[in-house]
């Protein structure tokens, strides 16, 4: 996105680089994915919204291979360079290779290493450094693809997914349950949820107890009463206590609980599928310490 700007490459070094280091790399089946189809990606997003977005990107690197610039602002925090259009499909196509791998038995669960992120990319707009909307594309595709009668969402990112709601809002197919900061960007998410959209705001400096008091006396209730075939994660590490982006207070061990919760819904009800894809997270090394701490639980380490 640019020089500085948060949404930067180091944050997938920094997980890699640490799950290398602590030996977890070794235990974990790590795979290549391909780009998303676009009708997969039609499942979630308007078509003049993706023909808008690929048309932007040919702009830009015709202008750029003239001299231009590098970069095309969509709005104050979200641009895109001549690689944002594959990198967006590739982002994409790991949530459904994940889920075709999940459904066909080959893995229990998956977590997407991915970037761009996705939960705040409406049906037809880009925003809050997302293009596509990982999550909701790999939802729509599984109930879709095979005939799930009832997938969840699960979202722990700072900021409300105000684009997985957009994206979702009204299917009594899918729920969604949601923490987020609030007041905080995207100012959303407050006003008349619909009845399948879960949202818990919390105001600034909430800690992790209270998250967990949330998660076990509104989340898990209305999870059980669901009962999910399959379970979708927007795993945003960036209501971490460290991370300037926000200011909630989680650690490393309230995402060990978290994602142990979310695991034994998925035990009960999804036979234990789980997909879950990287969403926000800032500050390399709180990023990289929380990722480890969700893939371990996953992956039983």
């Amino acid at each position: 996105m640019g020089p500085g700007h948060p949404e930067c490459p180091a944050r997938l070094d920094a997980i890699e680089d640490r799950l290398l280091v602590t030996g977890i790399a070794d235990a974990l089946d790590h795979r290549e994915v391909p780009l998303a189809p676009l009708a997969d990606i039609e499942l979630a997003h308007d078509r003049m919204y993706i023909a808008s977005l690929r048309g932007l990107s040919d702009r830009l690197i015709d202008e750029e291979d003239a001299g231009g610039p590098a970069h095309m602002q969509l709005d104050t925090d979200t641009s895109i360079n001549r690689h944002t259009w594959n990198a967006a499909l590739r982002s994409a196509g790991a949530a459904l290779a994940a889920t075709d791998a999940v459904m066909a038995g080959e893995i229990e669960n998956a977590f997407c290493s991915v970037r761009p992120p996705g939960h705040h990319a409406t049906r037809d707009k880009a925003m809050g450094f997302c293009f596509f909307n990982n999550v909701a594309v790999a939802a729509k595709y599984a109930l879709q693809r095979y005939n799930l009668q009832r997938v969840a969402v699960v979202d722990f990112d700072v900021h409300h997914g105000n684009g997985t709601e957009d994206i979702l809002a009204g299917d009594p197919r899918a729920l969604m349950v949601s923490i987020f900061q609030h007041p905080f960007y995207p100012y959303s998410g407050d006003q008349n949820p619909a009845p399948n959209m879960l949202n818990v705001p919390v105001p600034a400096y909430t800690k992790g107890m209270d998250v967990r008091d949330i998660v076990e006396m509104v989340w898990m209730p209305r999870l059980e009463q669901f009962k999910p075939e399959m379970i979708f994660v927007s795993a945003g590490f960036d209501a971490h206590r460290e991370d300037d982006m926000g200011q909630l207070g989680l650690t490393e061990q309230d995402y060990t609980w978290i994602t142990m919760r979310i695991k034994d819904v998925a035990r009960r009800f999804s036979n234990k599928r789980i997909v879950s894809c990287l969403e926000g997270g800032y500050m390399m090394g709180p990023l990289a310490r929380s990722v480890e701490a969700h893939i371990r639980v996953l992956a039983d380490l």
